[in-house]
């Protein structure tokens, strides 16, 4: 049974991905400085390759990231503007940031009017929109 979602604990640390991914790049740059500090002249090329190959990973890895989010960020769009239409008769306040959209989908019905006021008026950010719901509605497919 998965754990009660809130504030405290809805984001997610994959220890492969997060962990054991990063280490590994990090540890191939470290062993590309360290060759490179020796100054062997034999070790230059091995040194940088392995620096640009952990440039190129961390840039691989961030684009891993940030393409699903995108992806899920305008699905959640549609659905918050959705179920705004439906609450409210009209869709969302255009001046919403997507950061915001993406905050307030944890705010149940009952709060989700009333938090977008807020939010407008007070241009709460992402942090300030998920600390103000009282009843957290747990999002469990984000990736």
């Amino acid at each position: 049974m998965k754990q009660t979602q809130n504030f405290k604990n809805h984001t997610i640390f994959l220890k492969g991905f997060h962990g054991l991914l990063s280490v590994g790049i990090l540890g191939l740059a470290g062993g590309g400085i360290s060759y490179l500090l020796q100054g062997d002249a034999e070790a230059t090329y091995p040194a940088w390759l392995f620096i640009l190959i952990s440039l190129l990973l961390t840039v691989i890895m961030w684009y891993l990231r940030i393409f699903p989010l995108k992806a899920q960020d305008r699905a959640i769009r549609a659905e918050e503007n959705l179920r705004h239409y439906v609450l409210a008769g009209k869709l969302l306040p255009p001046n919403l940031k997507i950061s915001q959209i993406v905050a307030l989908r944890f705010a149940p019905d009952d709060e989700f009017l009333p938090l977008i006021e807020r939010t407008l008026d007070k241009n709460l950010t992402q942090k300030e929109i998920k600390k103000e719901i009282k009843n957290w509605k747990p999002d469990y497919y984000r990736v």
